[in-house]
């Protein structure tokens, strides 16, 4: 059973990671591939590697690769819902220096401003508990902090926009990588 799960649960997060890279030429329209997106890609393919790694040379319950995969199809469909909801807007790649046109305001937008790395946030967490291995921990830091400062970058750039004053009042309503819980203040 250990064999079957090891390769399911590759075959779908690797099938995961190229559908993001497809994201890449398909959806977002960056003139060219900022040098920020590069080190995504970079460090994407290198925790897969260790992942990949981890999964095969440690052995993991069962119960958490099979936990590990349903969170991974979370991640999916969140993503899947994100290419949905802004595929008109052609929104930039993470770290384009261009300021964005528009605001993505539908979907799982409604909820919270960066459903594409909260997708891959959660894509990652997923992998992490299967491979049900401490070492996944460093790579999922590093990672989480890249995205956090795409995001960041990306929000800042409406303060320099026509929609500065829109996308605040967007921002006090929605979260940030998780929804905003009723009656919790803006932090």
């Amino acid at each position: 059973m250990d064999l079957v799960l090891d390769l399911i649960v590759s075959a779908v997060s690797l099938s995961v990671i190229a559908q993001y890279s497809w994201s890449l030429k398909a959806h977002f329209n960056s003139p060219r591939m900022p040098t920020g997106t590069v080190v995504i890609s970079v460090v994407v393919l290198t925790t897969a590697a260790i992942y990949t790694a981890l999964l095969w040379i440690e052995s993991q319950p069962w119960l958490a690769s099979l936990v590990g995969l349903l969170i991974e199809c979370l991640a999916l469909w969140l993503f899947w819902a994100a290419i949905k909801a802004s595929r008109a807007a052609r929104l930039k790649m993470a770290f384009d220096v261009q300021n964005p046109h528009g605001l993505v305001t539908s979907g799982p937008y409604r909820y919270l401003r960066h459903p594409f790395y909260t997708s891959y946030l959660i894509f990652w967490i997923g992998w992490a508990i299967a491979t049900w291995s401490l070492w996944s921990i460093i790579p999922l830091l590093v990672i989480t902090v890249i995205y956090v400062l795409a995001a960041l970058g990306e929000e800042k750039k409406f303060s320099r926009t026509p929609m500065a004053e829109d996308y605040a009042s967007y921002r006090a309503q929605t979260g940030f990588f998780w929804p905003r819980l009723p009656g919790v203040a803006k932090g």
